[in-house]
């Protein structure tokens, strides 16, 4: 796969395709099978609310994933992601109900950063519950 978006195409200012994504608790199981990561805090409301947290809470790589892909939905390469970093400032904690919770993605492009190498850093926003998730999110894309 190649990058879909074109170097020359993109300002600094364009805005990725905001994204919603549903966050239940049948997500962390899958999520825990798949990782690995079967900490109670993830799965277990008991413990959670025993060691402080307001309820079960969303895996910070969990959270992380979700917030990217609105990063490789837009250049329609994962590959062409070359650097992604996060902050995990809050947790996304979600209820034991049909609903769960939600984490909405805004991104923009910050900079132009190599017109040779055909770089940008894109800024990544994802909150919950109103609540920012993620702090400095910042991904370095590859263009086409």
């Amino acid at each position: 796969m190649t990058a879909k978006v074109s170097y020359d195409d993109v300002e600094v200012g364009t805005e990725l395709p905001a994204q919603e994504f549903p966050v239940t608790r049948a997500d962390l199981v899958q999520y825990a099978g798949a990782s690995g990561d079967f900490n109670p805090i993830h799965w277990n409301e008991k413990f959670a609310k025993e060691v402080g947290l307001p309820d079960v809470i969303a895996h910070g790589m969990f959270t992380m994933a979700e917030a990217g892909r609105v990063v490789t939905d837009w250049v329609g390469d994962p590959a062409a992601v070359v650097e992604y970093g996060v902050r995990f400032t809050k947790p996304v904690v979600v209820p034991n109900d049909e609903k769960g919770s939600a984490v909405e993605v805004t991104a923009k492009v910050a900079a132009k950063l190599d017109d040779e190498a055909r770089t940008v850093r894109v800024d990544i926003v994802a909150t919950s519950a109103g609540q920012k998730v993620l702090g400095r999110a910042r991904a370095v894309v590859r263009l086409a």
